[in-house]
């Protein structure tokens, strides 16, 4: 009965923090998800044509640590499909970059600055839905073959139509738009900053820097407080959790007296007398924080809610199992202090 209590006590636990902070968890990543896809790690800099600003400067801020990701598009020219010349137009732009498969473009292109790949958006008014055929330049007259489709992530959304040649670094090839995304939300200032000493432009009024600072600030004020809220929570029932098991413990101590004393009778030592309930505690413990979850696993996915992870999961498992434990200390060193004469003696 005292290990069955023990179970459905660790199982009640789990499901409570799992449907309460779990929730909450959960919701909270969905958010800060939704915020990063927004681009709190992007940091835009635009140039004017005469600005000086080269594709070169790729290589210059190659070597900065906590850069997750750079290129640097030309200005746009308007296109049309070759066979419908009086058609609709879409900018083109010239990229480069050393990572331009992030955006679905192959490493080395079949044929280098002769092909275009282009968004969903751009394909759409253009009219080549299936990414073939070609396009042609408004102005100059030069054409492209279409080279496939074009994976347009959050932080180049606001380019679309978005309509790509990769070019390679050759000299000093004029770049209209550099685009850097950090690593994590808190290195945006300090990068940005450091990109800007090394773009070597002639005339830095010239250029304009659009960073997500403020959104990135506002990321980690968001994650401090449900983080602190989460915690709070957790740590609140687990105090309660090891308060039921130190008092039903001691209980099972005082309904085995007779037990430990027989066992000390016999030549048990006091640290095998703690090991055994330790481990039967960690046992109970166990048993009940997978019950537990999967009991939660379940009622979060019948009511639609997001799960709050593998980390958090295993991290309250860990937590629940090693709370109960230390809470089960007091109680096993108590039983491992009864005299066997004294409690042999008792009717």
């Amino acid at each position: 009965m005292a290990s069955l209590i023990t179970v459905l006590m660790v199982v009640g636990m789990i499901v409570v923090v799992m449907l309460t902070t779990g929730r909450t968890v959960g919701a909270e990543q969905n958010v800060l998800n939704s915020i990063d896809s927004a681009g709190t790690r992007s940091i835009t800099i635009r140039a004017d044509p005469d600005s000086g600003l080269t594709a070169d400067v790729l290589d210059r801020i190659d070597g900065i640590e906590g850069i997750e990701w750079a290129a640097g598009l030309s200005a746009a020219v308007d296109a049309t499909n070759s066979r419908v010349p009086g058609g609709a137009h879409v900018p083109v732009r010239l990229a480069y970059g050393a990572d331009l498969e992030r955006l679905g473009i192959p490493h080395e292109s079949p044929l280098p600055g002769a092909l275009v790949w282009e968004s969903d958006q751009a394909a759409e008014q253009l009219g080549t839905p299936d990414f073939v055929g070609g396009v042609s330049i408004v102005d100059s007259g030069g054409a492209f073959g279409i080279g496939g489709r074009l994976e347009v992530p959050e932080f180049l959304r606001r380019f679309e139509p978005l309509a790509l040649v990769p070019h390679p670094v050759d000299g000093d090839e004029r770049i209209a738009v550099l685009i850097v995304i950090a690593t994590s939300p808190e290195l945006v200032g300090p990068i940005s900053e450091t990109v800007v000493s090394l773009l070597g432009v002639e005339d830095a009024s010239k250029t304009k820097v659009q960073t997500s600072e403020a959104l990135a600030d506002l990321r980690g004020l968001i994650d401090a407080q449900l983080r602190g809220f989460s915690r709070g929570l957790v740590i609140a029932l687990l105090t309660l959790t090891a308060l039921l098991v130190a008092v039903l413990q001691y209980g099972l101590v005082l309904m085995r007296r007779k037990d430990f004393g027989r066992r000390r009778a016999l030549g048990a030592s006091r640290a095998l007398i703690i090991t055994l309930l330790l481990m039967q505690t960690a046992v109970l413990c166990v048993i009940g924080t997978g019950i537990g979850i999967g009991i939660s696993l379940v009622a979060l996915a019948a009511s639609g809610d997001p799960w709050p992870g593998a980390t958090f999961t295993g991290a309250l498992a860990v937590v629940a199992v090693n709370t109960a434990l230390v809470a089960a200390i007091a109680p096993a060193i108590l039983a491992s202090r009864r005299e066997p004469i004294n409690e042999l003696r008792i009717p």
